[in-house]
Order: structure tokens, then sequence, then C-alpha cells
């Protein structure tokens, strides 16, 4: 028996998320059916990072054990074939059997993007939000810093949260223009629920004006979600993996 951690990429358009979910197509139903076509056994997935319906990912981590004589490093290539379009293994490798995807404290590092343009574009309509007036990105960029260290991050979590404590870290957040994208990219060592699809909405506010940069300590210290902005469109997020430096 080995353990096999796999680094998986997805368009999360059609997906109901990557947890398994009864009469719905989630990223692991669809992994585990592969797998279980590729090995001939009853599969039992573990996912790293549970996105949300519409959440796409470039770096997700998955891991499962296996009695196949398939090469660790061979699974995403034999994979490949049994696997629809939207959803491919990237990498493939064995790892300790006491290895754990969301046991690591790999920090990982989400993306929002936000399309700044007056006319939609079809291409990116999947993978990015649409706004049509102006930003500023200057001082959304000074507002995302507040959030920088650890805190109680009760003002950007979804009242649903089961989570027990509301306490994160950030390491590092940034907003920079790219072209017609302005990329929010949040690097932490972990995330609560919709925290930062709810990051994106209120720094789009800061963005015009309807709050200013200093409002977000303000924001922060509340730890009242109706303080902070909307949670914004999940076409816009997209996981683009983890720190395993």
């Amino acid at each position: 028996m080995k353990r096999i951690l796999l680094t998986v990429a997805y368009d999360g358009t059609e997906f109901h998320g990557f947890a398994l979910q009864e009469g719905v197509r989630t990223v692991e139903g669809e992994l585990s059916r592969a797998l279980q076509e590729l090995t001939g056994e009853e599969i039992e997935l573990t996912g790293a990072s549970r996105t949300d319906t519409g959440v796409h990912a470039y770096g997700n981590l998955a891991s499962f054990d296996t009695a196949s004589t398939v090469p660790p490093e061979r699974f995403a290539l034999a994979l490949d074939p049994l696997l629809p379009e939207d959803l491919r293994v990237i990498s493939s490798e064995e790892v300790s059997m006491e290895f754990h995807p969301r046991k690591t404290g790999w920090p990982k590092t989400y993306e929002y993007r936000i399309l700044n343009t007056e006319r939609p574009d079809p291409l990116l309509r999947r993978t990015s939000l649409h706004y049509r007036g102006a930003l500023d990105v200057k001082a959304m960029h000074e507002a995302a810093q507040a959030l920088t260290g650890t805190h109680d991050f009760t003002s950007f979590c979804s009242v649903h949260s089961l989570s027990p404590t509301r306490e994160r870290t950030i390491h590092e957040i940034s907003v920079e223009r790219d072209g017609p994208l302005i990329r929010i990219r949040v690097t932490g060592s972990g995330f609560l629920y919709h925290m930062v699809r709810i990051i994106a909405g209120t720094l789009l506010d800061v963005g015009t004006g309807r709050l200013q940069p200093s409002d977000m300590y303000a924001i922060l210290e509340a730890r009242d979600r109706a303080r902070a902005g909307r949670t914004a469109e999940p076409q816009g997020l997209i996981l683009l993996g983890y720190d395993r430096t």
C-alpha cells in the first residue's frame, strides 16, 4: 500500500465545488470515479482545499491510498483519458503514509481576478468578474495591507461558517493591475468560508470610493460580517497553489 499525492487543476464553472456531494457533479467525485476505473479499487480521496461551486484551481491537492502497480509519477498521465476536459491532474507523487493534505502547514495562495473594462470579454467570463466602472487600484492595495498578520477575520467570514475559530494569518496580500485585469492575490496559512471572496468584495468598495483604505482597520476590528462588503462572485476566484518550500 502506498499514498499518492495529486496536484489538480480544474475549471470550476460546471462543478458544485470540490467535495463529494450526492447527486451533483464535483471534482472529488470525478477524480474518485477515474481512479477507481484505473486501479479497480474503492478510492477514498482526501482533498486539501474544498473549493466552492464555480471556484477554479491551478494547484489544489488531493491524496489517496492504493495498492496499484501504476508508478506514482505515472498516475497523472494515466488519468488523462479518464477525466473530463475541465479537470486535469498536473502531477502525481508518492508521499509518506503519515501525510495529510490538510495538515501540511503549507501556505496557499488565492487570486481574485476582476476584468476592469467597459465591455465584457467572452473569453474571460468564466475566470474573472467583470466590472466596468473606474477602480482605484492603489487605494485597494493600501486597504488590503490592513489584513496582513494574524487576526480574527469574523468580518470577512460567511455567517454559515462552521469553523470553531475565526483567527487566521495572512502572510501577504497585493492588488495590482495587469492590463485589463486587476489581480487580488492573497497568501495565508488558512482561510475561512468565503473569506477571500468577501475580501475581494470589500476591496471593490474601496476601489469605487465607497470605502476609504483606513476603513479596513475598523471593519476588521468590528468582527461583524455586516460591516464588510459583499461576497464577490465565485468565477473570479482561483486557487493558485501551495508553497512547499
